[in-house]
């Protein structure tokens, strides 16, 4: 009985940091550092996975702090709107999870701990009033996705190496991030977060999020074509990510519910995992 009461109070927790965005940014890392000529094994790399999963678990928590009263409206099961967790305890978690970050970052090198602290610092300044900006939230999450592959290449001493796949998981993060604001449109409204959805109209933000989706479609591209990554990132792309591209495009219009927007939001997500592997497909 004791067993079940203490996993029943730990599992809020672990819901809060949003565990597959943190297992994703696990894994980007370690690929981009495979991807900048590092190894798997290599301790750099592995603690640069660890302390960029601990930064985006604790942007993650701190988001939730400054949410909770869009939460109660949008995502009212979420661990502090529906009061698992305390205020109080959510921003203890959030140091102790941030202290974590800085720790790993500073086995790596000293630019990595700099890189990680100027991450922690700007995710909570965008959670506090950026992300109540017009698009600047948006472009700030999505410059941090691609930071993540940079912060790779820095891992491992090449950092140029991580801009390409930066490039992509920007611009997969910011058609995620329009279409997230058009799911949240109501609670976003209600708390004085501008977003294109909010003081524009839903067409608007429908045509941005088309944009940006066909840019990536044709960026897919440039790195074949330049030789910079074999055939086989190429075929997987066609294959997978791209035809799930031009089914966003042709129906992301007919979703007229925050349910349905969250089916497309849950497909972008599936579309950065296809890329992931598209790459890694590419320069193995």
């Amino acid at each position: 009985m004791n067993s079940n009461i203490v996993i029943k109070n730990i599992i809020p927790y672990f819901r809060i940091v949003r565990p597959l965005n943190v297992v994703i940014t696990f894994i980007s890392l370690l690929l981009a550092g495979i991807l900048c000529g590092g190894t798997v094994t290599q301790p750099e790399i592995i603690y640069a996975a660890l302390s960029a999963a601990f930064t985006a678990a604790g942007g993650n928590i701190i988001n939730d702090v400054f949410d909770v009263k869009i939460d109660r409206i949008n995502r009212p099961e979420r661990p502090l709107p529906s009061g698992e967790i305390s205020k109080t305890a959510a921003l203890n978690y959030y140091l102790i999870i941030n202290l974590a970050a800085l720790s790993f970052s500073a086995m790596v090198n000293v630019h990595a701990l700099v890189i990680v602290l100027f991450s922690v610092t700007l995710i909570f300044f965008y959670c506090y009033h950026f992300k109540k900006i017009i698009l600047l939230g948006n472009l700030v999450v999505s410059f941090l996705t691609g930071l993540a592959f940079v912060y790779g290449g820095i891992a491992v001493g090449n950092p140029l190496a991580g801009i390409i796949p930066g490039l992509f998981a920007l611009l997969a993060n910011l058609v995620r991030e329009i279409v997230k604001d058009m799911q949240d449109i109501e609670g976003d409204s209600r708390n004085g977060v501008i977003t294109l959805s909010q003081k524009y109209n839903l067409p608007t933000a429908v045509l941005a999020a088309r944009v940006v989706t066909v840019i990536l479609i044709l960026f897919t591209f440039i790195p074949f074509v330049m030789q910079i990554y074999s055939i086989g990132f190429f075929i997987f792309v066609m294959l997978t990510a791209n035809p799930l591209y031009v089914y966003f495009i042709k129906n992301i219009n007919l979703a007229d519910t925050p349910d349905k927007l969250g089916k497309f939001s849950a497909l972008l997500k599936l579309n950065m995992i296809l890329g992931l592997i598209a790459i890694y497909l590419g320069v193995s």
